[in-house]
This record gives C-alpha cells, sequence and structure tokens, in this order.
C-alpha cells in the first residue's frame, strides 16, 4: 500500500494498482515479448491475487524520496536491447507519476531472456 498526504486528506494506492499499471505499460513498448517471472513463485502468487501474465516480472519498492520499481523482460531477438531498456524506462516513470502523481526514483530493468517469435 503507498500513501501519499495532502491538504485535503490521505490517498492510499494498493501494491496490486502499481503492478499492473507497471506491467501493462511495460509489456506495451516494443521489443518487449514478455514479463519474466522474477522469483519461482511470482507466478502463482500473481495468479492467487488476481494479477494478470504481464504482472509477473514487476516488483515495487517505496523509499521516502519515490517509489523504485524492478522489471524482468524477455525481449524479441534483433531488436536493440539498450534502446528497448530506456524506453522501458521512460515511458514507466513517466505512465507512472502522471496517472497517480507519485515521484518514480528509479526503473530498474532486467532482461532475463530472448524470444524469436
Amino acid at each position: 500500500m503507498v500513501k501519499m498526504q495532502n491538504h485535503l486528506g490521505t490517498i492510499e494506492i494498493s501494491e496490486n494498482v502499481f503492478i499492473n499499471l507497471v506491467g501493462s505499460t511495460a509489456t506495451s513498448c516494443f521489443g518487449v515479448a514478455a514479463m519474466a517471472v522474477s522469483h519461482p513463485g511470482a507466478g502463482f502468487w500473481n495468479r492467487l491475487k488476481g494479477l494478470g501474465e504481464e504482472s509477473c516480472g514487476v516488483q515495487i519498492r517505496t523509499r521516502n524520496s519515490g517509489l523504485i520499481i524492478d522489471l524482468h523482460i524477455i525481449v524479441t531477438y534483433g531488436t536493440n536491447i539498450s534502446a528497448i531498456v530506456k524506453s522501458i524506462m521512460h515511458k514507466v516513470s513517466y505512465t507512472v507519476e502522471e496517472v497517480t502523481g507519485i515521484h518514480v526514483e528509479h526503473v530498474n530493468v532486467f532482461v532475463d531472456g530472448m524470444r524469436t517469435n
């Protein structure tokens, strides 16, 4: 749960909202074939939580100054990995800040595999 205070009161946003937002934003980027499972039990727990396939490789942490987002992706063969990662970092950061108003401190992208389709 992420909490924000303003002059009107407190806003609470669940972690599932962030995970779904980040996962769908990352998979919409060119060159991303799929999200990778960040750890062995992630797929199972995400299904129990009701999260989609695109949220398997997403981890969200909070710090005083903002969010830290870790993404585990599988890229499409033949694409420029550096360009894909930069695009994902910018798009995810912009989308999360635009939708929620919460500052994104870091977006870490881990390329865990490559797909040839």
